[in-house]
């Protein structure tokens, strides 16, 4: 198991961070030499990654990394408006003191990041924000909730979207994040999720204004490479 998991997190990675592009060609021999391992974990990992969407496994040419097209993009913008609206709701139910407390610290932080006049350390300010929506999701207490994100948000297209954001609109996420804080305090699901649900559609809007100039190919059209999300 352990060869396994050594050989999926190697996939894995560099599917994220954009070492594997969509549509490229991964093969178990480039995995099992980059992870140190045999090809037979190597080609668990890389069932494991189709079962997750990462990967497809084409005729001909074996695993290949997924790709979206304009279509698949939206469709995942809305699921996440859904699910993630459903998890701020929860989260206003179940959070504990400690985590709304922990979520605070978070969103001040981004928020004081976000204001700073001599230009955003962006690196910094998506780790506050990747720290502020995985403790959400832990207080909404839900694994099948947990498994569903998983796959819809860190996927390459929703990795590094605050690279795409002018300074208003990390302001503004950042604000989000404020008001998702203070419905939480006065245990607000209706508030939590309608603000989650604004905060992601605002990335959506923000992906749909990017230029010509960074482009995927998708499974039935060329869109712009969102690259990340929140």
């Amino acid at each position: 198991m352990k060869a396994v998991e050594k050989a999926y997190s190697t996939i894995r990675a560099g599917i994220l961070d954009g070492s594997f592009p969509p549509s490229s060609r991964i093969t178990e021999q480039e995995i099992a030499a980059q992870s140190g391992v045999s090809r037979t974990p190597v080609r668990e990992a890389l069932r494991r990654l189709q079962a997750e969407g990462l990967l497809q496994f084409v005729p001909n040419q074996g695993a290949v990394v997924a790709s979206w097209s304009a279509r698949d993009i939206e469709e995942i913008f809305e699921l996440r408006a859904m699910l993630e609206s459903y998890m701020a709701a929860q989260a206003a139910e179940h959070a504990t003191r400690a985590q709304i407390d922990q979520l605070r610290e978070l969103a001040e932080r981004q928020h004081a990041l976000a204001q700073q006049p001599s230009g955003v350390s962006l690196d910094a300010v998506l780790a506050l924000n990747s720290q502020f929506h995985q403790i959400l999701q832990e207080a909404a207490g839900s694994q099948r909730l947990d498994a569903i994100l998983g796959q819809l948000i860190e996927v390459p297209l929703v990795n590094k979207t605050f690279h795409n954001y002018s300074p208003e609109q990390l302001v503004r996420s950042a604000h989000h994040h404020l008001e998702i804080v203070i419905a939480l305090d006065e245990r607000d699901g209706a508030s939590a999720a309608a603000v989650m649900r604004a905060h992601v559609l605002a990335a959506r809007q923000a992906f749909r204004a990017l230029g010509s100039d960074k482009i995927v190919t998708g499974r039935d059209e060329p869109v712009a490479a969102l690259q990340g999300s929140y």
